[in-house]
């Protein structure tokens, strides 16, 4: 179990580079990673499950704490992101599959990842994991009725078929956690110090998938499709920080603002794609994984500099030095 818990702290504080690596090399030989994408749901309903394992009740008292600093990340992120979607695809003129994939991993809720990132950043965590966990448990309402709002006008949505469909691969998986976490405590409580493994294989297996199956669309307009992708989280984490700046935010609580905005449950994406549009469209999610990832670290440690100026200007006799610490 050690050896488990070992090698999981190592994969998940080396994650993007492994999504990374996974997705060159399904991208290169996809031949390998192809029957991968038959179980894109079964793959982020274990995500969901473990998910599940990690909350509490915890994690929902921060609602009623502070239900005005909640709302705020909640709204700024169903409102930015998929905003933010439908501009770049009228921007940017993008073919209207490729526009379907980047408004469906704009109308998701905020991914799991974006916890750990603020985490890193030295920002409100417990502010996070409230946005993270209520915009998820909103994601079966809000994002069937975002892709309707802003992909119609490239596709027929269904947005009925899509609630049900995140009910599914979402809700459920993280009901059945909590129930798990409920009745066996003890199994549960042993099995989350391995969770960031087996999540972390879950997304690289549904990246790879998408990737190797799409391989032949993403050489043809991967370049156009990445430039979405980078411009929409890029945009996302600057807005999401700007809005908390000007709603009078101290900095822990801007940095998990901005992160929870500009980071996606991509994955959930992927399987939206997957299940109602074309092949294509899951690509923007599989490449959003993959950046988000790479971007948010970056920005994490922007923002612990940030954490650790405004101390050091603050307390400079009490602020400890890297080695002392």
């Amino acid at each position: 179990m050690r050896a488990l818990e070992s090698v999981s702290r190592f994969v998940g504080g080396t994650f993007a580079y492994w999504v990374l690596l996974f997705a060159i090399i399904s991208f290169i030989a996809p031949s390998g990673f192809e029957w991968l994408g038959k179980y894109t749901v079964e793959l982020l309903g274990v995500v969901m499950f473990g998910m599940g394992l990690t909350l509490s009740p915890k994690d929902f008292q921060e609602v009623f704490r502070r239900p005005k600093d909640v709302a705020i990340g909640v709204a700024s992120h169903f409102v930015v992101m998929p905003l933010l979607a439908f501009l770049i695809c009228l921007a940017l003129r993008l073919p209207p599959d490729i526009s379907v994939g980047v408004i469906l991993v704009g109308s998701c809720p905020s991914g799991t990842s974006s916890n750990v990132m603020t985490f890193l950043a030295r920002g409100d965590v417990s502010l996070a994991v409230s946005i993270a966990s209520v915009s998820t448990l909103l994601a079966p309402i809000v994002t069937p009725a975002l892709i309707l709002l802003f992909a119609s006008k490239w596709v027929a949505v269904n947005p009925l078929s899509l609630f049900w469909q995140i009910v599914e691969v979402i809700i459920l998986p993280i009901l059945v956690g909590l129930i798990v976490k409920t009745f066996f405590r003890g199994t549960a409580t042993a099995s989350k110090k391995v969770l960031p493994l087996v999540s972390a294989i879950a997304i690289i297996a549904i990246v790879a998938g998408v990737v190797s199956g799409s391989h032949q669309q993403i050489a043809a307009t991967g370049l156009l499709i990445f430039a979405a992708v980078v411009l929409h989280n890029v945009c996302g984490f600057t807005l999401g920080y700007i809005l908390a700046k000007l709603l009078r935010m101290d900095l822990p609580k801007r940095a998990a603002v901005s992160l929870e905005v500009g980071m996606q449950n991509s994955a959930l994406g992927v399987a939206i794609a997957k299940a109602h549009f074309t092949p294509i469209a899951a690509v923007p999610s599989a490449i959003f994984s993959v950046w988000h990832n790479i971007s948010g670290a970056i920005l994490a440690s922007i923002y612990s500099r940030m954490q650790q100026r405004n101390a050091e200007a603050a307390n400079p006799a009490e602020v400890e030095s890297p080695i002392e610490a």
